[in-house]
């Protein structure tokens, strides 16, 4: 199993159980108690859980979002097609709001060369795109979130504000038909609605598997976005249903 999916399953493993050995990981993932000790202080550093002799117990509520660091390497080729779609529907001198979270990071690479004004709510991306010769990179005020680096807070709000964008580039926990666009984080969902606010036109990323989930904060409605970029196993009722809503949704093959 390679390292990334390991440390997902056990991930999700801990969360479940509360807390858990390393032997039962052992036999759970096939990879023996040493690698499963290292991949523990790998998650305790990133603060999804906590060791303890022989074992570990969960940080991580039931409705939190996995750490950006085990995102940024899970379905990244499937990222990176998103990515290039996306870049394909933005013309050169557009002024772009780009949103925080891992699928919005691929699309800050796939921009880097193009002649493009392009404002990152993550500092992630932010550091992606410093230094270009063509791209004219603004940065928002805020605070960034420990390991996601997303820009928070009111700083970002009025930064947003102050300023109308062509076209905003919005990333989701959760998209469906009937509760919207939704985010884990409340702060985030505030981002988010101000960035959807400041723009003429609102182009949502999102894995096939993220329009059947509904995540805790409420961002926007459906009808708040003219289009959606993902990947080809989205299910053909929830195509039909966003398609219902006024959506333009667009699937990239793998």
């Amino acid at each position: 199993m390679a390292s990334t999916n390991r440390l997902r399953q056990i991930t999700e493993a801990v969360r479940t159980a509360g807390q858990i050995g390393v032997a039962e990981l052992a036999g759970l993932t096939g990879a023996s108690e040493m690698t499963i000790r290292r991949d523990l202080e790998t998650l305790a550093g990133q603060g999804v859980l906590e060791r303890y002799r022989g074992g570990a117990k969960s940080l991580l509520l039931h409705g939190d979002e996995p750490p950006f660091a085990l995102r940024a390497q899970e379905g990244l080729n499937v990222k990176q097609r998103i990515a290039a779609e996306v870049a394909g529907l933005i013309a050169e001198g557009e002024s772009v709001v780009l949103d925080s979270g891992t699928t919005c990071l691929e699309v800050a690479r796939a921009l880097e060369h193009r002649r493009l004004t392009v404002m990152p709510l993550s500092l992630h991306a932010v550091n992606a795109l410093t230094g270009l010769p063509l791209l004219t990179l603004l940065v928002p005020g805020g605070k960034p979130r420990p390991g996601e680096l997303a820009l928070t807070g009111p700083l970002t709000v009025a930064s947003l504000a102050a300023l109308r964008f062509d076209t905003a580039v919005i990333g989701c926990c959760g998209l469906t038909a009937a509760d919207g666009l939704t985010a884990y984080d409340l702060d985030d969902a505030a981002v988010k609605r101000a960035a959807i606010a400041s723009a003429r036109r609102v182009i949502a990323v999102t894995e096939a598997a993220k329009l059947s989930r509904t995540a805790l904060a409420f961002v926007a409605p459906a009808s708040a976005i003219h289009a959606v970029v993902t990947d080809e196993t989205a299910e053909d009722d929830h195509i039909d249903a966003l398609a219902e809503a006024g959506v333009v949704v667009r699937k990239v093959t793998l």
